[in-house]
């Protein structure tokens, strides 16, 4: 557990803002950490958030709008760290990135600080070899970047705000407004329950107890050359809903059976059985959404016969059965 200061005295966060950050988290915990403690019938411990960078100097946010800093990275320890969203492009590459922030967060490590990670920024402590061996929650983008580049991290595409390890001293969250989600967490842990329940109605913080997994679309496959894979993925995207698929595939490809799901599996990395199954899932979605057509119906058009299959599938995929997505996600106004 982190080192505490005596009840009567501030929790110290410390936000870390990198120019390939965002500004919603970074400026929204701010606002909501920073009205924590201010009432008086409450009584409790307040917060006093600083928003720090590697230079005590404004910069350009990802977005574009200016991020002053409070602080740089020289300063004493803070009791809790927040690493902010970062964006990265497909193309862009984690490698050799953030030394000084690294450092920074090790620092704060070292010294029993809690270190948390919004949303992407789950990849500076992913890349800081701090998520080794732990479940790690970040945006469900990320997943085929903790696939290749992080294979020993959980990655848990399906969750909100994950406990990390180091004895609850390591926090991640997953999606762009899980900020939210660990501000009212770090609220009712070190100001108690009562507290958050205050902040929680002030800024009408809602519930997101369904995961990010409804919001997931499928993860992008892998880039490769395997002519025979590529012809075979773009023959599935007609065709999903044959039967008996992965036999069908095997065939087309005219490899053995042994050899295509090896061969399918390192070109997507996905296996045939998972990949078909996120196609159908994706479609589903979309009628979902988009159609009136019956919960049956829609199994069958996206190749199950049994809709009790269908149902329980979907829901492992997405956290929700599909009338739960349906009443969540439906495009209104498609039958006036």
């Amino acid at each position: 557990m982190p080192i505490r200061p005596r009840p009567a005295e501030p929790l110290r966060v410390a936000i870390l803002s990198l120019p390939e950050s965002g500004t919603m988290a970074a400026f929204g915990l701010h606002e909501v950490l920073g009205d924590t403690g201010t009432n008086d019938e409450a009584l409790s411990r307040p917060i006093h958030p600083a928003l720090v960078a590697s230079r005590r100097r404004s910069f350009r946010s990802s977005t574009g709008l200016r991020v002053t800093p409070e602080g740089d990275l020289t300063g004493d320890c803070a009791d809790v760290v927040i690493v902010c969203d970062i964006h990265l492009n497909r193309d862009e590459s984690p490698e050799g990135r953030w030394r000084d922030e690294i450092a920074w967060v090790r620092r704060h490590i070292d010294h029993g600080a809690l270190v948390c990670a919004t949303c992407s920024g789950a990849v500076l402590l992913a890349e800081a070899g701090l998520l080794d061996g732990a479940e790690a929650a970040s945006h469900w983008t990320m997943a085929d970047l903790f696939r290749d580049r992080y294979p020993a991290v959980k990655f848990r595409p399906e969750r909100i705000l994950c406990d990390s390890g180091r004895g609850g001293r390591l926090i991640t969250t997953g999606g762009a407004s899980s900020w939210q989600d660990l501000a009212l967490y770090l609220i009712g842990r070190f100001c108690g329950a009562e507290e958050a329940s205050r902040v929680a109605r002030l800024f009408l913080l809602g519930d997101r107890g369904y995961g990010q997994l409804p919001f997931a679309s499928m993860a992008r496959p892998r880039q490769h050359s395997d002519a025979v894979i590529s012809k075979i993925q773009a023959w599935l995207v007609d065709n999903y809903a044959t039967a008996n698929p992965v036999f069908v595939m095997v065939g087309r490809s005219g490899l053995s059976e042994r050899s295509f799901k090896r061969r399918f599996s390192a070109a997507t990395g996905y296996t045939p059985v998972e990949y078909v199954q996120a196609l159908r899932i994706e479609e589903a979605k979309q009628m979902l959404e988009t159609d009136d057509m019956a919960i049956e119906g829609v199994s069958v058009a996206v190749g199950y016969e049994d809709p009790t299959f269908f149902r329980r599938l979907f829901k492992r995929r997405t956290g929700v059965t599909p009338a739960q997505y349906r009443q969540r996600n439906r495009i209104r106004g498609l039958s006036l």
